[in-house]
């Protein structure tokens, strides 16, 4: 690497840095979880405000912005309007999951401790986001020349869908390259398959009032809640029992909570009361047989205790959680979650599951997306993994995962940065999806080096 253009970049992060996490603080206040429609604002009044808040940002730098019907935005840099076809792109998320329960202080009210920021969006997506649009900002002050137009699209529904991106692809053309900073560094080039599916109670519910645990499919749940009806329960291990004025118990359940892709280390708070239940014997047939159902898929997040299990050797092995469990019309129902790899699918997931069922509940498949592969032969994937190892020192090689992101929709895409699950983090800091969602200032201005780098060097590409 040439080093006075890492003098270059080393300088413009140190001077803007304060900036940057000012920025973030910005996006970080506004509670973006995905809400009811209103006109012009199809995700909420959540998203549309931080998108807005987001092409604020971007304009104060000088660059071009289009707000595209409330579907998705995007900061340019570079000629090229709604029809550019030859254009290279970033993509990052401006929505967020709910919250959920246990933060230590406000999770939209950003603080610093010990060199980490923490609040809900300082790591999916928002820190990235402006990143993004500080990397346009240096291409920008420092006139690097530009071949193709550089656009930082700001989507607003990554959470739940994605139908951001699947809208933006309708009605505007593909970017020749793009890279989502959503992800793990160095470098992801392949993405599992992703099957999202519901599994409904046949009988309806005598025994269980009401069970409600989780708030995203794509999310363990560190709490569940049951109202049961029983003579007598007692709390014990994580779960709590106190009986209610009208003589109901009302079972409490503690987890650690995380994201569907990476389950381990986690404990799932439904899968912790479904046990309770099925060891006391209050459950009636129909509700004992749909739970002890649901209890096999609980059991092994790698899907060997329901019969799902599957490996290829290019990903990980497959994965599964149930992130909601609820009630409707007197049946309980459970999302299911599974990351999967190349030699199964969402069909056949669903089909073992509903013979596993056996009668006991019914499994359909809600929505499945397929695996993803990138060669590592590309140019533009040597030129991302390059401009990381330039910058950390490191000789890195690019990994697969099990989590899914934009990069799986579009036609030349990576997921690229900026965690290091590797790396030590304290106590305090809380994943991404999870409670105190943390992220290392130091490590996030490395990612914005890392991703100006890779933006000079892509433009030098023959696409």
């Amino acid at each position: 690497m040439n080093e006075e253009l890492r003098r270059e970049i080393d300088r413009f992060a140190a001077e803007n840095e304060q900036a940057i996490f000012a920025d973030i603080a910005k996006l970080v206040s506004v509670n973006s979880e995905n809400m009811p429609a209103l006109p012009g604002k199809p995700f909420g009044e959540g998203p549309a405000k931080a998108l807005d808040t987001a092409l604020e940002i971007a304009r104060g730098m000088g660059l071009q912005t289009e707000n595209c019907e409330g579907m998705i935005g995007y900061a340019q840099l570079g000629e090229g309007g709604r029809g550019c076809r030859d254009y290279l792109a970033t993509i990052t998320h401006l929505d967020v999951v709910p919250v959920g329960e246990g933060w230590s202080a406000d999770p939209f009210a950003m603080r610093e401790r010990e060199g980490w920021i923490i609040g809900r969006g300082v790591l999916d997506d928002k820190g990235p986001s402006v990143l993004c649009l500080y990397a346009l900002k240096y291409l920008k002050e420092h006139e690097i020349p530009l071949r193709y137009p550089v656009r930082a699209l700001l989507g607003v529904n990554e959470e739940i869908g994605m139908q951001d991106v699947i809208w933006y692809l309708d009605n505007y053309p593909a970017p020749l390259f793009c890279f989502s900073p959503d992800a793990n560094f160095p470098l992801c080039n392949g993405e599992k398959g992703i099957y999202h599916g519901r599994a409904v109670a046949s009988a309806r519910c005598e025994n269980i009032v009401d069970f409600r645990g989780g708030f995203a499919a794509n999310a363990i749940p560190d709490k569940a809640e049951a109202w049961v009806r029983a003579e007598e329960l007692e709390s014990a291990g994580r779960v709590t029992a106190e009986k209610t004025p009208d003589g109901l118990w009302h079972l409490t359940a503690t987890g650690v909570g995380g994201h569907a892709s990476m389950p381990e280390g986690t404990v799932n708070a439904i899968g912790v009361l479904i046990d309770y239940l099925l060891e006391r014997g209050v459950c009636a047939a129909g509700e004992e047989a749909f739970l002890r159902f649901m209890a096999k898929i609980h059991a092994a997040s790698d899907g060997s205790a329901c019969g799902i299990a599957a490996s290829d050797g290019l990903f990980e092995p497959l994965t599964v959680v149930c992130g909601v469990i609820g009630m409707e019309d007197g049946r309980l129902y459970q999302t299911i979650d599974s990351r999967y790899p190349t030699n199964t699918s969402g069909e056949k997931i669903a089909a073992i599951l509903n013979a596993l069922a056996a009668g006991a509940a019914t499994v359909t498949v809600e929505r499945d997306t397929t695996p993803f592969y990138m060669s590592l032969d590309k140019p533009e994937v040597q030129v991302c993994i390059d401009a990381y190892n330039a910058i950390t020192g490191e000789n890195a090689k690019p990994y697969t995962i099990g989590g899914g992101t934009y990069a799986r929709d579009f036609p030349n895409a990576v997921s690229f940065g900026p965690e290091h699950p590797e790396r030590p983090a304290p106590a305090f800091a809380g994943p991404i999806h999870g409670v105190d969602e943390a992220a290392c200032k130091d490590w996030l201005i490395e990612a914005l080096k890392v991703y100006i780098l890779a933006l000079i060097e892509l433009e030098k590409l023959e696409f």
